[in-house]
């Protein structure tokens, strides 16, 4: 069920005349709280949230208590916004992580990396998908990481989780391609904000930053104009691509 109701969308006109609507799963905090605020700035921004309350001016924008690993709560959710929606991109960056040797892993801590990070962006993906069919414009993005393809150590259910985006973007994409609908990946490598840097410790922090070629981590402004960069590119579709600094 749709934990919270909030009414009054805001509609704002982009520079070609079309209304646009931007939707941010995650908006309360690190990540997908970065972009909402960048967005609500400017556009019409419907954001998400669960455990982490917004501690923040949405702007132009709004924010809804939604569990993405509940396909109730994101139906209900759909169901309140659809009569705003137009021109959609979709942008999922709700995600949990649970660090542990897989040997000592909590089974039902473990599959809720994948009820949120995996089956959650499922839920929202298949939530909007009929309505971007119907007007035939659609800009769907993910978050995954790094952590897919460089093995780390107590990250098996995360890095499951992250991988399995990659195979559904591939099929998506064949099936929406021709409506003009894509579907890509962000390979996030670690990031000043979100779920990279703060959980490394600080003596291992320098041992990572020397893995990457420039010696620094990902500020936050690139992911914003990698964002960007796939919103307005009709044509990179089923992709991931690395945001990674060159970390090997």
């Amino acid at each position: 069920m749709l934990l919270l109701v909030v009414a009054g969308l805001m509609v704002h006109q982009s520079l070609n005349g079309h209304s646009i609507m931007i939707i941010i799963t995650g908006a309360s905090r690190s990540i997908g709280k970065y972009l909402f605020q960048e967005y609500s700035s400017k556009y019409a921004v419907v954001g998400t949230y669960l455990s982490s309350q917004p501690d923040f001016d949405a702007g132009k924008g709004k924010l809804f208590k939604v569990d993405v690993s509940s396909y109730e709560s994101v139906s209900s959710f759909y169901d309140t916004i659809k009569d705003s929606l137009r021109d959609i991109t979709l942008i999922n960056c709700a995600g949990i992580s649970y660090n542990a040797f897989t040997h000592k892993s909590d089974p039902e801590a473990w599959k809720k990396v994948i009820e949120t990070n995996l089956i959650g962006t499922y839920h929202t993906i298949r939530a909007f998908l009929p309505i971007m069919r119907e007007q035939q414009f659609g800009r769907i993005i993910n978050f995954s990481s790094v952590v897919a393809q460089k093995g780390t150590q107590g990250v098996s259910a995360y890095a499951a989780s992250k991988s399995a985006l990659w195979g559904m973007a591939k099929s998506i994409s064949q099936e929406n391609g021709s409506l003009n609908i894509t579907i890509n990946n962000i390979n996030l490598g670690y990031v000043k904000i979100g779920m990279g840097v703060e959980q490394v410790p600080e003596q291992y922090q320098e041992v990572l930053k020397k893995q990457i070629p420039s010696g620094e981590f990902c500020e936050p402004v690139d992911i914003f104009k990698t964002v960007e960069f796939l919103r307005n590119n009709s044509y990179i579709n089923g992709s991931s691509i690395d945001l990674s600094g060159g970390l090997i």
